[in-house]
């Protein structure tokens, strides 16, 4: 029942780098969510220590005290190669929840979106702003559940499988969810005409109302950025978007990952599971989307509290399911 938080401090939300020792007190706080809401007891891990080589053999030597890892605040790309290097050679759950707990909150609301407009996933154009920790999970898991149209921009704007000289393995990677007709997007604006989803997981103030005026009727905007989104609430509301999601607890329709990673921890817990598949992942979205039944779904409630007690135990039991129905526990 035990659980490690584990981080290097180089991406602490809203303040960046800034040391493993400075981000001791939202690991600590991860450790009190754990406990309070899934009853697992946590230790906190800071290692100082920016080498990917060196952090992952740190997090190998200790491993064996743990039932999971959970990995946290740790920057791209190197947070991509410790996650995969570190689930290829343990066997207990290895978990990096920036990456992923944000996109399993993602496609839970994005399930209920499609509930409320009576949409298939497959017919919405995507336009994703952000392709780090967040953006590239987001991606994988909506195109694993049938959001196929989607299109990915970056600093370097569009990904585009025509104009991919230079990218890094990542980039290469998302080429094979993004962009599969082949689209020459110059600039977001241009892509988000005519897009029916936005999400946002990027930096403040790139999207305009007009850019959200220019969306297909019965839109979608999550704007994510944190601590200042792509576009403000109220610039959302404006410009007539159908359906507005935030990263902020005091709008509607907060993406919280406190939905996702104490339940997800516990059923993989429960199961003896040996790590997290993207089809637990999916398990535990359809499972947080589950709890808004279809008399109580809006346009301002179309994802759960995070203090809605039957959370953990959804997700806890959707992930378990899956655990072992794919066989990836421990005899």
């Amino acid at each position: 029942n035990l659980v490690a938080v584990i981080s290097n401090g180089t991406a602490v939300l809203g303040l960046g780098d800034i040391g493993a020792l400075s981000g001791k007190p939202v690991m600590e706080g991860k450790g009190l969510l754990f406990k309070i809401y899934a009853g697992i007891d946590v230790f906190d891990i800071e290692v100082d220590e920016k080498d990917p080589e060196k952090f992952i053999a740190a997090v190998k030597a200790i491993a064996p005290t743990f039932g999971g890892i959970n990995l946290e605040d740790i920057s791209a790309p190197r947070c991509f190669e410790i996650e995969e290097r570190l689930k290829e050679s343990l066997d207990i759950p290895v978990f990096h929840d920036d990456q992923h707990g944000t996109a399993i909150v993602v496609l839970a609301a994005l399930i209920n979106c499609m509930r409320l407009k009576k949409a298939k996933p497959e017919e919405q154009k995507v336009v994703i702003s952000g392709c780090g920790a967040a953006g590239s999970s987001i991606i994988r898991m909506l195109y694993q559940y049938g959001f196929h149209k989607i299109y990915a921009f970056d600093v370097d704007g569009c990904l585009d499988p025509d104009h991919s000289e230079g990218y890094n393995d990542l980039k290469k990677e998302l080429l094979c969810y993004v962009n599969l007709d082949h689209q020459h997007y110059a600039s977001l604006k241009e892509a988000m005409a005519g897009a029916d989803i936005f999400i946002g997981v990027s930096a403040p103030r790139i999207v305009t109302k007009e850019m959200v005026a220019s969306m297909n009727e019965g839109n979608i905007v999550f704007a994510m950025a944190n601590p200042e989104p792509e576009i403000t609430y109220e610039e959302v509301k404006e410009a007539g978007a159908y359906i507005i999601g935030t990263g902020r607890s005091d709008y509607p329709n907060q993406v919280n990952n406190l939905l996702a990673f104490p339940g997800l921890f516990r059923g993989a817990l429960d199961a003896k599971a040996t790590k997290i598949t993207e089809e637990m992942k999916i398990a535990a979205s359809i499972g947080i989307a589950s709890l808004i039944k279809d008399e109580e779904l809006t346009r301002e409630h179309i994802i759960v509290s995070p203090f809605d007690p039957r959370v953990v135990p959804t997700v806890a039991d959707a992930v378990k399911k899956e655990a072992i129905k794919s066989g990836f526990v421990r005899k």
